[in-house]
């Protein structure tokens, strides 16, 4: 029999290789930029066309390199940064293993001019799926610049799960704000034909200012610690403005980017009781230990780094945070004067001392209906447009309810008849509904899963009968857009616009001037934020640009989020009608067994399961 076990060529290899290094055009920027970075560039500039699909181009005034340095770059394994085992030990540069030239041209057309400083002529360097296909003489600017096109044009089936261009430009920029945070002495741009980035040399503090809107420098407190083990420095948030979603967290060492759950753990811990369980802080933390204390060589991204402190780091690091939020007063002082101090949960003994009416109810008819002058101050939290959440609940029946088709079976149990109208339901813990079966147990409801269900129906007939309108807001809302969320939220905002929800840009910001009925600005914001962040996991509805189903994909996902907003949430006290109209809706919808989001709505108990219970 003949051997069978045999080298792969140099050019199959450079493909698998790639799987690992290069898995979006984002993964050849960081390439390269590193790159220019490791060869002493201060100023780097990146273009972009079609989200790097058609063109990737890096230009940097680095050392350049000689006509055979500039054939060898591209040879698999090979690299000026390291020669010996030990070297790994110290290293000081972005890129030592020799992957990504090799794994970039096995992948897409390379073609490289590269002139040394100082030499009278450089190099034009032309690679074709890792063919080299010419080689010459050329009268270029010092430095290297390397265009990369037609990214995956041998590899079909990686090019076709590239996500959408809106998708992909996100994910570029997101990795142009961590190289240039880690480099905020080098002159960096990016230009993606729609939009131009220019960042200017300058302090850590700086760059953050110039990276991100919103005044983000003021809200930051800044972090210093030094021992034998470790140097931290960098920007941790006030606690007040902590984000509830697309928080900016930021762990640097040694000039590199990593991702380190353990220390950003210590972080969050930091936090604890200062901000709302729902939200996070934004930090930008770098880290200066002894190269020979980490190990980057772990993962071919090199952005899992093993720290051989960890448990030390991790002391110095809480301390560091602690200590910064006490030292600028961002932990809350406790009042010894007062008579009355919060207890269980923040409630008060003595109402009538703290101002605060315990017995307040808004929905009260006797408080609508009071002239407005003996009306209770609101609470300045309460959205007046309360009522409009809850249109289509209690006041009409929803539009979908009126279906021909015969009533679902439940389990081989029908959906509650009048014995639940008799005997009516109860509400356990504010999140769940018990109402009896119609032969015998109980249903068991998940009221918010229950009116989200019922909303959404209701929503997908508004679209199907194109009925969706838009109300324009007194006070416009703004919503804080990064750089790398920007291409999505244009992307959506037709979209958005089709079911009444009216974003218009101002400037550099996002304004919001209109939502559908029912839908309030804070909660047009969550909508925008829930899209963005569905986006950026690449999830359905955003992976085709036109197509007919990739449009109507993304109005449901657009729904969906609408009616989580809309939604009743867990923990309002329900009335017996509110409940009664929530349990007829829910069971006069063909199928109201899942939530939208696949969730499970309600369970039977029966007798026998009850009786197992005592």
């Amino acid at each position: 029999m003949p051997d069978r076990i045999r080298l792969l060529p140099d050019s199959v290899a450079n493909q698998i290789a790639a799987g690992e290094v290069i898995q979006r055009p984002a993964s050849v920027i960081k390439e390269l930029v590193e790159n220019a970075v490791d060869a002493g560039a201060d100023d780097i500039r990146i273009f972009v066309k079609d989200a790097g699909r058609t063109l990737i181009q890096v230009i940097d005034n680095g050392i350049g390199m000689s006509e055979t340095d500039a054939r060898m770059a591209f040879e698999r394994h090979a690299t000026s940064k390291i020669s010996s085992a030990e070297d790994l030990s110290q290293l000081r540069t972005m890129g030592f293993r020799g992957e990504a030239l090799p794994s970039i041209c096995a992948i897409s057309m390379v073609e490289v001019k590269t002139r040394q400083k100082g030499a009278p002529i450089g190099t034009h360097l032309v690679i074709n799926g890792s063919k080299v296909e010419s080689q010459t003489p050329d009268v270029c600017e010092e430095g290297t610049s390397i265009m990369v096109k037609n990214i995956f044009f041998n590899v079909p089936a990686r090019r076709k799960f590239m996500k959408s261009d809106s998708v992909e430009l996100s994910n570029i920029i997101k990795e142009f704000e961590k190289l240039a945070l880690v480099n905020p002495g080098v002159k960096m741009s990016l230009d993606t034909g729609a939009k131009t980035i220019e960042l200017r040399k300058g302090t850590f503090l700086q760059r953050i200012a110039d990276l991100w809107k919103g005044n983000l420098q003021n809200q930051l407190i800044p972090v210093e610690a030094d021992t034998p083990t470790v140097k931290i420095s960098g920007f941790v948030s006030r606690p007040e403005f902590a984000r509830r979603r697309n928080p900016l967290q930021f762990l640097l060492v040694n000039g590199r980017n990593m991702r380190h759950p353990y220390f950003r753990k210590a972080i969050l811990n930091c936090f604890n009781g200062l901000i709302a369980p729902d939200t996070m802080p934004n930090f930008f933390i770098k880290f200066e230990v002894d190269p020979a204390a980490i190990d980057v060589n772990i993962h071919p991204t090199k952005d899992e780094i093993k720290f051989e402190e960890e448990a030390v780091i991790w002391s110095v690091l809480s301390a560091a945070v602690k200590g910064s939020l006490g030292k600028h007063a961002a932990v809350p002082s406790i009042d010894f004067e007062s008579e009355t101090l919060p207890v269980d949960g923040g409630q008060r003994n003595g109402s009538e001392s703290s101002g605060i009416d315990l017995e307040f109810n808004p929905f009260s008819s006797a408080v609508k209906n009071a002239p407005t002058h003996q009306r209770p101050a609101e609470k300045p939290d309460r959205d007046p447009n309360w009522e409009k959440l809850y249109d289509g609940f209690l006041n009409r029946r929803p539009i979908e309810t009126q279906h021909t088709a015969p009533q679902p079976v439940i389990s081989g149990m029908e959906r509650p008849g009048e014995a639940a109208q008799e005997v009516g339901s109860l509400q356990i813990n504010q999140k769940y509904i018990f109402t009896p079966a119609e032969k015998d147990g109980v249903i068991v409801i998940d009221q918010y899963r229950a009116h989200l269900k019922i909303i959404y129906e209701q929503l997908l007939q508004r679209l199907k009968n194109q009925i969706f309108a838009s109300q324009s807001l007194l006070f416009p809302e703004y919503i804080e857009v990064d750089s790398a969320q920007e291409p999505i939220l244009d992307r959506v905002n037709p979209v958005l616009r089709d079911l009444g929800l009216i974003i218009e840009r101002e400037g550099a910001n996002y304004v919001v001037t209109g939502t559908p009925p029912g839908v309030t600005a804070q909660g047009a914001t969550e909508i925008v934020e829930r899209l963005i962040d569905s986006a950026a996991d690449g999830t359905a509805g955003f992976e085709e640009e036109t197509t007919e189903n990739a449009v109507h994909e993304l109005k449901r996902k657009v729904i969906l989020e609408m009616a989580r907003s809309m939604a009743v949430k867990r923990g309002r006290t329900l009335t017996e009608e509110e409940r009664r109209e929530l349990v007829s809706d829910l069971f006069a919808l063909p199928d109201p067994s899942l939530s939208p989001d696949g969730c499970k709505i309600f369970t039977i108990l029966s007798d026998s399961d009850l009786s197992a219970l005592l």
